[in-house]
């Protein structure tokens, strides 16, 4: 199948935006295989037990995209980084709903491997990373979002800096430093 053009997606989601509901069903089979590699790159992350499966998350972040209030979407890369956004917060719950079941417990230590560019090591504990994520937007917004869309938005430096309107260095030297921090973060005992 042929990629879709950046200008029919950004089309798309503008006639979206204006309040054309069909938009959504023509955008949606354009940009799913994308949607099912965050999905899938998130899930190989998680626990192998995970009851999400990524074809479940992909329908439920479109069952979340059906019933969101109209946001102006600028392009291909700020509507996945939505998506991804949307995605990680879907595990979160599902991790707090699991701890919840556990009737508390000992959060596991999280690190993140410097290899890996964009993935976490199996069996990552999401709930603490996206704690550690809430504490480190507090200090720096910025470096916060630039996680959040490499990690778990998988783009690139480029998309990434497209969104956020900053350079691709900007975002090089935000990622490094927000990953220092996150893995000094996330192996302190709390």
């Amino acid at each position: 199948m042929e990629t879709p053009s950046t200008q029919d997606v950004t089309g798309l989601l503008k006639e979206w935006a204006n309040g054309d509901e069909a938009a959504l069903g023509r955008l949606m089979p354009l940009i799913y295989d994308e949607l099912r590699r965050i999905a899938r790159r998130r899930m190989a992350a998680e626990r192998p037990d995970h009851t999400l499966q990524t074809t479940a998350l992909v329908h439920e972040v479109y069952l979340r995209l059906v019933n969101v209030d109209r946001i102006n979407f600028q392009n291909r890369a700020h509507f996945l980084a939505i998506a991804a956004q949307m995605m990680r917060r879907l595990l979160v719950d599902a991790g707090r709903a699991r701890r919840r079941q556990k009737r508390g417990g000992k959060y596991p230590v999280v690190s993140l491997d410097e290899a890996l560019v964009v993935s976490a090591p199996a069996g990552a504990d999401v709930v603490a990373l996206d704690e550690a994520l809430k504490e480190l937007a507090t200090i720096d917004a910025r470096k916060s979002q630039v996680v959040e869309l490499r990690f778990f938005g998988g783009l690139s430096t480029e998309e990434t800096a497209e969104v956020l309107k900053i350079s691709p260095i900007t975002v090089k030297r935000d990622w490094n430093l927000a990953k220092l921090w996150l893995m000094r973060e996330l192996k302190e005992p709390h």
